[in-house]
């Protein structure tokens, strides 16, 4: 049994205020959600405000992103032993919009992965294709290219460490959604791929959907065979929603 996942991404969003009622409610509701794992991955200036309203208790602490350096002249980066000493289990690695905003290449996805693992962080590896991609058939060239780059980087051993989490760029922010069998057919294409080096690794290896999850898609979209949870965006920063979310993967 791989295990439940649901993993909230705030995005650029949040203040002490409004971050204090949302994290006291979530940690509250989620107390109760035997066999689903809950994270928040939170903006930098709010990891000790997190750190300190979750105390050990669900959801854990999550980072949206690492530097791939250890320390040095990197103005404005954060590396990942920093984010070990706030208490971080995991951070979000190739987010869409690091690597379409941002710039980010496969290589650079790849050593922010090592060094998220190095400092005992779990790396939350995005993968996902743009609609141009997608409408060109190119989707598992797409995806399969970003999760290579890892393996080759770090070796397939890594992964057994790790989640990867399928965010489709067309299906974030723009109320579509993948449907839950195009979910399933990626998902099954990612543990395929891993499974062609070790069928083991990829056995155990958690795969979270993240394209525009919602309470009322949740249930449907968890029951994939492959699909062992979600990356939620917006819906992560409306406790009752995210709630909601949670519980229809431990039902899933």
């Amino acid at each position: 049994m791989r295990g439940r996942f649901v993993a909230g991404n705030w995005k650029m969003n949040g203040s002490l205020a409004a971050n204090a009622a949302l994290l006291q409610a979530v940690s509250a509701g989620t107390q109760s959600l035997a066999g689903v794992e809950c994270a928040v991955c939170v903006p930098f200036p709010y990891l000790a405000q997190a750190a300190q309203a979750l105390k050990g208790a669900l959801p854990v602490l999550g980072a949206q992103t690492v530097s791939e350096h250890a320390a040095g002249a990197y103005t404005g980066e954060v590396s990942a032993s920093m984010l070990a000493e706030f208490g971080c289990r995991y951070v979000l690695v190739g987010h869409s919009e690091r690597r379409s905003i941002f710039g980010e290449s496969d290589a650079q996805v790849a050593a922010k992965f090592v060094a998220a693992a190095g400092a005992g962080i779990v790396p939350l590896l995005c993968l996902g294709e743009s609609l141009a991609e997608r409408e060109a058939g190119r989707t598992e060239e797409v995806v399969g290219r970003q999760l290579d780059a890892v393996m080759d980087t770090a070796g397939v051993q890594a992964l057994a460490g790790a989640v990867l989490a399928y965010e489709p760029v067309w299906a974030i922010g723009t109320g579509r959604t993948a449907s839950p069998q195009q979910a399933q057919d990626v998902h099954a294409f990612l543990r395929s791929r891993v499974a062609a080096r070790d069928a083991k690794v990829a056995q155990g290896l958690r795969i979270l959907y993240g394209g525009s999850v919602k309470a009322s898609n949740a249930s449907e979209i968890f029951a994939m065979a492959d699909v062992d949870g979600g990356l939620i965006g917006g819906a992560s920063l409306v406790a009752n929603d995210f709630l909601a979310i949670c519980n229809a993967a431990r039902k899933g």
